[in-house]
C-alpha cells in the first residue's frame, strides 16, 4: 500500500491536471474543491508568516534603536498594519486556528516556523538566532507562495476543461446551481 501523501504533493503531481478530458465532472469538481480547500489552508500559513515576519521586523527595529515602543504596546498595530492582499480566497472569519494539518510537532518548514512560543521568545532570542528565524520565515514563505501558484496553476487547468465543457454543451449547464 502507497503511504498517504500530503494533498499538496497529490495537486503538485502532473498526473493530478493530465487527461482531464477523460475525467467525469464530479471528479473535476472534487479536485476543484481539493485546491480550494488548500488554497484556503496555504493562505493561513501565509498570512500567519506574515504576521510573524512583520512582529520579527519590529523587534529588528526596536533594537536598533528606530522604534521606542515595547512589542506589546505596539502589536495592536504591527496587527493591523500587516494587511496581506486579496488572494483568489477570502479566509472565513470561523476558520479554526488549528488546521487538520499543523500541529505544530512535524517535520515540515512551516511546523517549525509556526511555533507558538515564537512571541513569548523574541525578547530574549540574541542577533543571530533572530536573523536565523528571519531566514526560516522567509524561506517557509517562499514555500508557501510556491504551493500556492501551483495551486492556482492546478485551479486554472481543471477550471478551464470544466468551461469547456458547458461551452461546447457536452455537460448540462442545469446543475451551476447545485455546485455551489
Amino acid at each position: 500500500m502507497e503511504p498517504r501523501r500530503r494533498r499538496i504533493d497529490q495537486v503538485t503531481d502532473p498526473a493530478f491536471v493530465e487527461n482531464l478530458e477523460s475525467l467525469a465532472m464530479e471528479e473535476l469538481r472534487g479536485r476543484r474543491r481539493v485546491l480550494d480547500d488548500l488554497d484556503t489552508e496555504l493562505s493561513f500559513y501565509r498570512r500567519m508568516l506574515h504576521g510573524r515576519m512583520d512582529l520579527l521586523a519590529f523587534e529588528m527595529r526596536r533594537r536598533s534603536g528606530e522604534e521606542t515602543r515595547s512589542l506589546i504596546e505596539a502589536l495592536p498595530q504591527i496587527l493591523a498594519d500587516g494587511n496581506v492582499g486579496p488572494g483568489r480566497n477570502v479566509i472565513p472569519k470561523d476558520l479554526p486556528l488549528t488546521l487538520p494539518e499543523f500541529s505544530g510537532e512535524g517535520n515540515r518548514t512551516i511546523d517549525h516556523v509556526l511555533d507558538d512560543g515564537f512571541l513569548a521568545r523574541l525578547p530574549s532570542l540574541d542577533e543571530d538566532e533572530l536573523r536565523e528565524i528571519q531566514a526560516m520565515l522567509t524561506a517557509a514563505e517562499r514555500d508557501i507562495s510556491a504551493q500556492r501558484r501551483a495551486v492556482y496553476s492546478a485551479y486554472d487547468r481543471i477550471t478551464e476543461e470544466i468551461t469547456r465543457r458547458y461551452r461546447e454543451g457536452t455537460v448540462d449547464g442545469s446543475d451551476l446551481l447545485a455546485e455551489h
